[in-house]
């Protein structure tokens, strides 16, 4: 890796990647460092051109197996740097992706600033954190490569020595040899209260200070204050479907840790607040309020007598402090002297910061009171409350099935629910909701399935209880299909108090937390509008959505893509949330659209940026929520300034989605949407016949890719099939993807494309469409990773594993003919020579990670052969991991 100014003229990335070298040299001696430099100088060779397979493959066969795990650590290491160098420059994030750039486009069009803030008044835009497991690596390294960052930053303003006095180079290489000592891989399974820990970190180290911040910019180019609308969310401690872990105190923990992080934080910034205002009263006048505020506190001190700022927030201090007890159990980390009542809401708290706030702007003309600490803090509370992050709670329609049917049974309601029809489940779930009565006894046996539904009901009310109704505000019902779906998750909320049935004229229905349908398969995204429709005709439900002002339906990209293909999905998520709004409009109820994406384009991945300015008009209307998964949280909110950049650049995106005039005119959309179809319907009967209409395919797959090998990674909590049967069907869409990616082939991604688009006729109308359509241009340049990143000569290696060779041969020869269809029809369609020929950056930064994944898959192919042929050698499991978490650090939005 010394040699590396040969692959890349990128300045950080040869200063990473020498001191890696130096580390490998100096830690694992000058032999491993020679065959290392040899099998990266061989693949670097072949893939200018200068060298064939045989060199590689001799180099890699020269490695004992302690050296092949030395080896795998090594490139999974460069690529981790690499990684960090992009994100430094900001490649993934496209130019004008900020709100200075967003409002200027505005403008452009006639729609000033008054506009965009009565848009973000009623605005709310949410990233979600989940546990889905795409992130293969442990928080340790994650933790080291960002204090390389850090340092990097401080290299960047041209200082040579750290704060604390270090070398700045040294001190980087000090945290390369310490990354190259850490364990890469997880000895235990992940655990749900790991899970909440390591979101925590996120959003306690990033989220936190950073969005305050950000608000505080957004002020500056609005030129007023902004509203609080974007807001982060998770799932995790509340996404129970499939996940049997996820109970009661799971979700206890979560929300505590969540509010005892966010407490922690508002504790010291009033400390800070407090050693800074020392404005004395025998030098400034006094508001009327910040002197009642220090005279209630109870500080006598004679040292601050004369300082009511600091007496008022003293005072404050101590009511925070009884609020963490109040909350927490625990006592204040830094206790005060004072005592004080627990603040009962975040609305109190706040308040008596505004105080303090118009105190200062009324005696000293505004510059004290606004930014600064003070500001952020306010900010803070508005964007935060006592809950740091909503939290999502999720279950599988079937399961509010069997838990209905054993309270009915149990109450003797109705001995056999299950097997009513539709409609007569909807009049009896409607009977329900409308009686004050419970349907749960002390006395009754229940499943314990049904008990453990409960209890975590029965949690979210207390939740609600102690920290506010906005640390829950979303029940999201996967598997959606029909409105007694719906009404289940209401009627279940009505145990535990969180829905309230009507009484009359002036008591209307009222739900706390709302049912979110989740429609996931390609059939579900086309009964999606007539499923609402349905469901807003029901009296109840029209008042509950009159009174919360929206109600939001949650699009799947994962399962609609395992589905149906790429094309098809991307299309059917499109079309449903079109056939939606007009849904919506007649209901009058705002539509909030929350987009189920992962990190791999097979399950939604790509540009948020770009994704949210795709989606069809009238469908954003500034209301979003889009799932942050794995990997993807790590790349974007890894480090503050990640973070700054993509939060601004999906806030800048919704307000061009909301206000920016649609430039397609109603004719071309009509032209495109009918070519869509088309497209569509090939692609899906091309994906549907290989995947589920071939005979032996799900064997091919089960062999091909280290399916099975990823099982062993311990990445997450959840298992990664629904059931125990191995029909891909069960199996989740996170290892399908995934497993795809590890072999190269990014199935999900592009297949089905290539038949599409070469058996359309009318090439000169999808030259059209990829230029003047917003979505189809989003669809083929999401497409275009993948293809790029897939190697079928790679994955013809994957296939030899199959060991029936005639049933290899006969599938992967499709799959083969399909890429190259994909790849042949995405440069038509964008008038390319060649992939990426259009984004110059991303086609460099694949090039140069090609030659470090291609010895990885090659090593992990021999090692599979090895550990399927009987081999128990441990190292050869730890080697097959080790490839994995290499491989996918490398290829970035794998999972």
């Amino acid at each position: 890796m010394a040699s590396l100014p040969a692959i890349t003229n990128n300045t950080d990335i040869r200063f990473l990647g020498k001191l890696l070298g130096d580390v490998i040299r100096d830690y694992g001696g000058p032999a491993l460092f020679e065959r290392v430099e040899a099998i990266r100088s061989a693949s670097v060779e072949r893939h200018r051109g200068r060298g064939d397979d045989s060199a590689t493959d001799m180099a890699l066969d020269r490695l004992s197996l302690d050296e092949t795990l030395d080896f795998t650590r090594g490139f999974m290491l460069f690529s981790m740097l690499a990684n960090l160098a992009e994100d430094r420059q900001g490649v993934a994030v496209e130019p004008g992706a900020d709100m200075a750039a967003a409002l200027e486009r505005l403008r452009a069009d006639g729609i000033g600033t008054d506009a965009t803030l009565t848009l973000l008044e009623h605005a709310l835009v949410a990233p979600v954190l989940t546990a889905h497991p795409t992130e293969v690596r442990r928080k340790s390294m994650i933790d080291h490569r960002n204090r390389i960052a850090e340092l990097m930053k401080l290299r960047d303003a041209g200082l040579t020595t750290t704060p604390d006095g270090d070398h700045v180079d040294e001190a980087i290489t000090r945290q390369i040899a310490l990354l190259w000592q850490t364990r890469v891989l997880r000895r235990e399974r992940l655990y749900v209260t790991d899970e909440v820990e390591t979101a925590l970190s996120y959003l306690r180290e990033v989220f936190l200070p950073t969005l305050p911040a950000l608000y505080q910019r957004w002020d500056r180019v609005l030129g007023k204050r902004c509203p609080s609308f974007l807001r982060p969310g998770s799932w995790i401690g509340g996404d129970r479907d499939g996940n049997p872990f996820v109970v009661a105190d799971s979700m206890r923990t979560a929300l505590g840790r969540a509010s005892e992080a966010v407490l922690g934080y508002y504790l010291d910034a009033v400390h800070l607040l407090g050693a800074e205002l020392s404005i004395s009263s025998e030098l400034a006048n006094v508001d009327a309020e910040v002197a009642a505020l220090a005279e209630a506190s109870g500080d006598a001190a004679l040292s601050r007598s004369d300082e009511p700022y600091r007496r008022a927030l003293s005072g404050v201090y101590a009511r925070l402090a009884a609020t963490h007890f109040a909350l927490t159990g625990k006592p204040a980390p830094r206790p005060g002297h004072l005592s004080g009542p627990a603040y009962q809401t975040p609305q109190e708290f706040r308040a008596d910061l505004v105080a303090i706030a118009y105190g200062l702007a009324r005696d000293h003309g505004g510059v004290l009171a606004t930014g600064g600490a003070l500001g952020r803090l306010i900010r803070a509370i508005e964007t935060f409350g006592f809950h740091l992050a909503t939290l999502d709670m999720r279950q599988n329609s079937a399961v509010h099935e069997r838990v209905v049917a054993d309270l009915f049974k149990g109450a003797g309601v109705e001995a056999d629910y299950l097997a009513l029809s539709e409609p007569a489940r909807i009049a009896l779930l409607r009977r329900e909701l409308a009686s004050l009565r419970p349907l749960t006894s002390p006395y009754a046996t229940y499943a314990d399935e049904t008990v453990s539904e409960i209890a975590i009901l029965h949690e979210a009310a207390r939740s609600h209880a102690a920290y506010g109704p906005a640390c829950i505000t979303n029940y999201v019902v996967s598997m959606a299909q029909s409105v007694s779906d719906l009404l289940e998750v209401n009627l279940l909320l009505k145990e535990a108090g969180l829905y309230r049935p009507g009484q009359g004229q002036d008591d209307r229905p009222y739900a706390a937390i709302m049912a979110v349908p989740l429609f996931e398969t390609i059939g579900d995204l086309e009964a999606a509008p007539g499923v609402m429709a349905d469901y807003f005709t029901l009296p109840e439900v029209a008042a509950v959505a009159a009174a919360r002002g929206y109600q939001e339906v949650m699009i799947g990209y994962s399962d609609s893509n395992k589905d149906g293909g790429y094309l098809t999905s991307t299309w059917s998520l499109s079309r449903a949330s079109t056939a939606l709004a007009p849904v919506f409009a007649r209901a009058q109820v705002a539509m909030q659209l929350f987009h189920g994406r992962g990190g791999a384009v097979g399950r939604g991945g790509g540009s948020s940026f770009s994704a949210i300015l795709a989606q069809p008009p009238g469908t954003v209307q500034g209301r979003i929520r889009i799932t942050e998964q794995g990997e993807v949280i790590a790349a974007k909110y890894g480090t503050r300034e990640s973070a700054a950049t993509n939060l601004e650049a999906i806030a800048a995106a919704t307000l061009l989605a909301s206000l920016e005039p649609e430039r397609l005119s109603a004719r071309d959309y009509q032209r495109f949407s009918a070519a869509m179809d088309q497209l569509s319907a090939t692609a899906f009967a091309a994906y549907r016949d290989l995947v589920y209409g071939t005979d032996g395919f799900r064997t091919f797959f089960r062999q091909m890719t280290p399916i099975a090998e990823i099982s062993g990674l311990k990445i997450g909590s959840r298992p990664a099939s629904r059931t125990k049967s191995d029909r891909i069907e069960d199996l989740r869409a996170i290892p399908w993807v995934f497993s795809w990616a590890q072999a190269r082939v990014m199935l999900p991604g592009w297949y089905g494309v290539g038949t599409a688009i070469a058996t359309f006729e009318d090439k000169a109308l999808l030259r059209e469409m990829a230029t003047g359509w917003p979505f189809f241009a989003a669809t083929l340049a999401n497409m275009e990773q993948v293809i790029a990143k897939a190697d079928m000569g790679i994955a013809a290696r994957y296939a030899a594993l199959v060991q029936d060779r005639a049933l290899s041969e006969t599938i992967f020869g499709r799959i083969s003919d399909g890429w190259h269809r994909s790849r042949d029809g995405l440069l038509l369609a964008t008038d390319q020579a060649h992939l990426l020929a259009a984004s110059p950056a991303l086609d460099a930064s694949i090039r140069l990670r090609l030659p470090y994944i291609e010895p990885l898959n090659l090593l992990q192919i021999e090692l599979i052969k090895r550990r399927r042929a009987g081999e128990t050698d441990e190292r050869i499991g730890e080697g097959i991991l080790l490839s994995i978490n290499a491989i996918a650090t490398a290829l970035r939005n794998s999972g």
